[in-house]
């Protein structure tokens, strides 16, 4: 089968299409036959090499979300799941490819009408994007600031942040064309990304969901209220400064909360069950899959590429 696999770690021009053995589903596994497969801002940094101590190596095949029919079964697993539409998440490894062997506990069947592409562009950021508010602990009424709120999670932390009562929903983007998209999603502030813009800043945040981290996280942190709560969900920007925890502990009488949150601490079960409510959600009409675009899965490099120029709003996903 055709895959894209990291050739060498750095720009995006090192991944590369390759011709590998098809994988066969071990015990506990299905067999699914991509018809889209979602990139990923983890996708970029294994890439890079920027994850190479978790033991990423050359060779690896990328992508950890993908969507299409299960073709085969491993030993143990129910027959009923054969010739079924689903959703899998594979953690951040296989993707990228036309064939994906994935343990069905992480698997979940796509409702009918909901498009393959909108399943991967739904997925893991929702997955994200509603555990971060639960971790925030996010109450009807409190103001929200989405830092960083263009990409997948952003996006749909905004949605969701909407939808369970937040006074406010501020963001911050890169232009008043993103701002216009982000409002129609459930945003009533744009900021530009420093926090700053045309409109008036509120006078701090209940919470705030950072995807990007950075230099300047520092100063978000700033902008919480008393007893307000900042959860990261990603290092898009880079690592915070090191004497981060100091800015913290000097903020000591205010009692804000600072917590990390990744999806790998839920169990499947959990990740499972939300994934199905925001599918059957968005089946609805209730919550809106944003695709940016789909690209041949050939065309892996141009996705990195335009990941890293910055291009995306919402998520881009590949076609095998």
């Amino acid at each position: 089968m055709r895959a894209v696999a990291i050739r060498t770690f750095g720009e995006p021009e090192g991944l590369a299409v390759v011709d590998i053995d098809d994988p066969k589903p071990a015990a506990g596994q299905v067999l699914v036959a991509t018809e889209a497969i979602g990139v990923g801002g983890v996708d970029t940094m294994i890439r890079s090499g920027a994850l190479a101590a978790f033991g990423f190596r050359p060779g690896h095949v990328p992508g950890g979300e993908v969507a299409g029919t299960v073709t085969a079964l491993g030993d143990g697993v129910d027959a009923s799941w054969l010739g079924r539409r689903v959703s899998a998440f594979t953690g951040e490894s296989g993707g990228y490819a036309e064939l994906v062997a994935v343990a069905v506990a992480e698997v979940v069947p796509l409702p009918e009408g909901l498009s393959a592409a909108d399943a991967v562009t739904l997925g893991t950021s929702g997955v994200v994007a509603q555990h971060a508010l639960a971790r925030a602990h996010l109450a009807p009424g409190e103001t929200v600031l989405v830092r960083g709120a263009a990409g997948g999670i952003g996006v749909m932390a905004v949605q969701l942040a909407a939808r369970a009562g937040a006074g406010a929903v501020t963001v911050t983007t890169s232009s008043a064309e993103r701002g216009a998209r982000l409002r129609a999603l459930g945003a009533t502030r744009v900021l530009d990304r420093s926090g700053a813009g045309a409109e008036e800043a509120p006078a701090g945040y209940d919470v705030i969901i950072d995807v990007v981290g950075g230099a300047d996280l520092p100063r978000f942190l700033d902008q919480l209220r008393l007893n307000g709560r900042l959860v990261t969900v990603g290092v898009v920007g880079g690592l915070p400064p090191a004497d981060f925890g100091a800015t913290l502990v000097a903020a000591f009488r205010r009692s804000l909360s600072f917590a990390t949150f990744s999806a790998d601490t839920l169990t499947a079960a959990e990740r499972r069950s939300t994934r199905g409510a925001q599918f059957a959600a968005a089946n609805r009409g209730e919550l809106r899959a944003v695709v940016h675009a789909s690209l041949p899965l050939a065309e892996a490099v141009l996705a990195h590429r335009m990941m890293a120029a910055g291009e995306v709003f919402g998520r881009l996903v590949l076609r095998p």
